[in-house]
């Protein structure tokens, strides 16, 4: 991958079907996704839906190298949930797949499409648990360090449920 690619970190979420398995090959096809890399990915996490309901999510996250835009690089992952065979439209609906874009390096933006850092990414211990799994010392763009807003979302039921695996 070249100097000038992006870190970029996506969560990676299901609550429908066999979720860990599930997740488990979205980090595969995410490893496959052209001009991007997989450097690090963190283990699986258990969580209740929040704001909704429905069977607990298996969620985690990977951390990218890409070459693609943020726009681009999210449409690469909405092409993704719907092999999966995501149907969108009812917001905080269960769902086969989940692939949301985090963090796109220091990128902040608010756009219809698109918002960086993820709106709420900060409030959410199944998000910010593996984030810091793979940096315990990221800072947030616009909101700071990653710690600070994990002792904010401790009371949010989050367990650890598989390490994790190789790259």
């Amino acid at each position: 991958m070249a100097a000038s690619a992006e870190r970029a970190f996506v969560g990676v979420g299901a609550n429908l079907g066999d979720a860990q398995a599930t997740v488990r090959a979205a980090l595969q096809a995410l490893a496959g996704l052209v001009h991007s890399q997989v450097v690090a990915h963190s283990s699986l996490y258990r969580s209740a839906p929040m704001q909704a309901s429905g069977p607990d999510f298996v969620n985690a996250v990977a951390e990218l190298r890409t070459r693609l835009s943020a726009p681009e690089l999210l449409r690469r992952l909405h092409g993704m949930e719907a092999a999966f065979g995501r149907v969108r439209g009812v917001r905080n609906a269960p769902r086969t797949l989940d692939l949301d874009l985090l963090l796109y390096g220091n990128l902040v933006l608010e756009s219809e499409a698109l918002q960086l850092p993820h709106p709420r990414a900060h409030l959410r211990a199944f998000v910010l648990l593996p984030l810091a799994e793979i940096d315990a010392g990221l800072l947030l763009p616009g909101r700071g360090p990653i710690g600070d807003w994990l002792l904010q979302a401790q009371d949010q039921r989050v367990e650890r449920i598989d390490a994790p695996g190789p790259v």
